[in-house]
């Protein structure tokens, strides 16, 4: 179970990762080894899974962000696994989950351009032999960021 100081600390952690032992100690009036003990405490617990450096997709060239429903025309356990394993292939896919409602998979993509989606569409998801049909989405403008998770 979570107190009020673990979540305070993973708070913290969620808008700086970077902080220190001394620093979150100060943050969450501890010290420096108590407020180290519990962040790894919540490393070793799953609290935590790990810490990423944020990029700017525009930076790094990646100048179309979209959602992708997919649709299966074939079910069954075979057809996920491999619709699974084609998605880990692709570094343009960088989440994906499964769905209730009309699609049953909900892809959110970065590509360099137009084309690159269009063909990330045809010439890889429509041609997996369980897709039967795709929706494609631009995203125009992202009002808020991928924010941190409430605590």
């Amino acid at each position: 179970m979570l107190d009020e100081i673990d979540r305070r600390l993973l708070t913290a952690l969620q808008k700086n990762a970077h902080l220190t032992a001394q620093e979150l100690g100060q943050t969450l009036n501890l010290s420096p080894s108590q407020a180290g003990r519990r962040r790894q405490r919540l490393e070793a617990e799953g609290y935590i899974r790990g810490y990423h450096a944020r990029l700017d997709p525009v930076r790094m060239g990646l100048n179309v962000q979209g959602f992708v429903q997919v649709h299966l025309g074939t079910h069954g356990p075979e057809h996920s696994a491999s619709f699974a394993r084609l998605m880990a292939t692709r570094p343009e896919i960088v989440s994906a989950w499964t769905m209730t409602g009309d699609a049953d998979y909900l892809l959110r993509v970065y590509c360099d351009d137009l084309p690159s989606l269009n063909r990330l569409i045809h010439d890889v998801l429509l041609p997996h032999q369980a897709v039967s049909r795709v929706h494609s989405q631009i995203v125009m403008d992202q009002l808020k960021q991928d924010g941190p998770l409430p605590t």
